[in-house]
């Protein structure tokens, strides 16, 4: 798992007029929220957020430096304007290290089913599951191989292998892909 960092500096002043200031120097306000809900006013450089931000998943680990301390963070919400194509503000979430994270993680499937070849169609059920896992431990992507579905079968929760440190909370015996036969 990649893990992308972003330096950060500490907030004094808030308020709408010193975060049009921040915007003006190339700046975007954000907060760090702890794991027991404590929020710390940050600053970070527009243009290192907009290339981390355009390119994560909700699950990838941001490396934040806030003034030298570092912090494995994700990111939680992002306030953008749509029409000036600029993010507004940012929160960071910085969990405890060993505290479980619940999430849910969308899947990406590769390949094409050996159904499919044979006359079959490929149904996607479902492209979403819900796991738990600590911070560093979360996977980025969830890629899965569906070549070798066959008509009338299907992949399925427990088809899934994501280690032994991530816990899937959702139904194991829940179809992700399907292969139904022609008609």
């Amino acid at each position: 798992m990649s893990k992308q960092k972003l330096d950060a500096k500490t907030r004094t002043v808030t308020g709408k007029t010193a975060a049009k200031n921040l915007r003006k120097e190339g700046r975007i306000p954000a907060v760090v929220y702890n794991g027991k809900g404590e929020a710390t006013s940050i600053d970070v450089d527009e243009v290192a957020f907009n290339k981390i931000w355009r390119t994560v998943t909700p699950t990838t680990n941001i490396a934040l430096v806030v003034d030298g301390k570092e912090f494995t963070t994700l990111i939680k919400d992002v306030e953008y304007n749509i029409r000036t194509d600029k993010v507004l503000h940012a929160d960071f979430f910085a969990p405890n290290a060993d505290e479980k994270l619940v999430m849910k993680i969308k899947i990406h499937y590769t390949g094409t089913p050996a159904g499919v070849l044979k006359g079959g169609f490929k149904i996607e059920r479902n492209n979403e599951i819900k796991i738990k896992a600590a911070i560093t431990d979360l996977p980025e992507t969830i890629v899965a191989d569906i070549s070798n579905i066959n008509i009338s079968e299907a992949l399925r929760v427990k088809d899934l292998d994501l280690g032994k440190k991530v816990e899937i909370l959702t139904d194991s015996n829940l179809p992700l892909v399907t292969v139904s036969p022609a008609r």
